[in-house]
C-alpha cells in the first residue's frame, strides 16, 4: 500500500483561495484553521500558507477590535493577476529595448576590428610591448635601493638620526655632569651606574664624517659611497 502523497504548498494555497472564493465571506485564523483539513491542508500549516496568501497580495486582512479577520474575492484576486502580469509586460519590454541597445553597440564596436592580418599583427606588437613594459617595471624595482630620491632620503633619516643620538648624548653628560656636583660622595655609586647602563669610558658623541649626507654627493655611484666608506 503506497504512501499517499502530500500537498504542495502551492497546492494546498489553492485549497485555502478556494475557501474564500466560494463563500466570499471573512475569517478568523483560527475558523481558517478548522475548515483547512476538510480541504486537505493541516491546521499546522494553515497559518504559513495564508501569510504567504497575503505576502502575494491574493489575501486581504485587517484588524477589526481585537480580532484580524482574513478576506480575497475573485475580482481582488484578478486585478492582482492582471496588475502582476502589466508588470511583467512592461518589464519584458523594457529587457527588449536593453537589448536591442546592446546590440547595436556589439555591432559597432566591431566596425574597424575586422579580423585582419594588419590587426592581428598589431595586437602581436602590443602584448610584446606590454610584456616589456612589465619586465622593465620588475627591473626598476630591483634598482630602487639605488634610485637618486631613495638615496637622499636615506641621507636625511641618517642625518635625523645622528642629530637626535647626540642630543641625546649632550643630555647624558649634562646629567653626569649635575649629579657629580650634587653628590661627589656618591662617586664610585654613580660610576657603577654608568657602567650597568652602558655608558664607558670610550662613551662619545658619534661621528659621521665618512658617510655623505650634503646634496653636494648626489651625484656620487653606489659603489663610489662604499670606496668613500673604506
Amino acid at each position: 500500500m503506497s504512501k499517499k502523497r502530500g500537498l504542495s504548498l502551492e497546492e494546498k494555497r489553492e485549497k485555502m483561495l478556494q475557501i474564500f472564493y466560494e463563500s466570499q465571506d471573512f475569517f478568523l485564523l483560527k475558523e481558517l484553521e478548522k475548515m483547512g483539513p476538510k480541504r486537505g491542508v493541516i491546521s499546522q500549516s494553515v497559518k504559513d500558507v495564508i501569510q504567504s496568501l497575503v505576502d502575494d497580495d491574493l489575501v486581504a486582512k485587517d484588524k477589526i477590535g481585537i480580532s484580524i479577520y482574513f478576506w480575497s474575492l475573485p475580482s481582488c484576486a484578478g486585478n492582482q493577476l492582471r496588475s502582476v502580469r502589466q508588470k511583467l509586460e512592461t518589464d519584458l519590454q523594457g529587457s527588449n529595448k536593453r537589448l536591442a541597445e546592446l546590440v547595436d553597440q556589439c555591432e559597432a564596436l566591431k566596425k574597424g576590428r575586422e579580423e585582419t592580418e594588419e590587426r592581428t599583427e598589431a595586437l602581436t606588437q602590443l602584448k610584446d610591448i606590454e610584456r616589456k613594459h612589465k619586465e622593465l617595471k620588475n627591473e626598476m624595482v630591483q634598482f630602487a635601493d639605488n634610485d637618486p630620491a631613495t638615496l637622499e632620503a636615506k641621507r636625511t633619516a641618517i642625518e635625523v638620526a645622528h642629530q637626535s643620538a647626540n642630543r641625546w648624548t649632550d643630555n647624558i653628560f649634562t646629567l653626569r655632569q649635575w649629579c657629580s656636583n650634587n653628590f661627589p660622595q656618591a662617586k664610585e655609586q654613580l660610576e657603577h651606574l654608568y657602567t650597568e647602563a652602558g655608558i664607558t669610558d670610550d662613551f662619545d658623541y658619534i661621528e659621521l664624517s665618512s658617510f655623505p649626507l650634503s646634496s653636494s654627493h648626489e651625484a656620487d655611484t653606489p659603489k663610489q659611497l662604499v670606496e668613500d666608506e673604506a
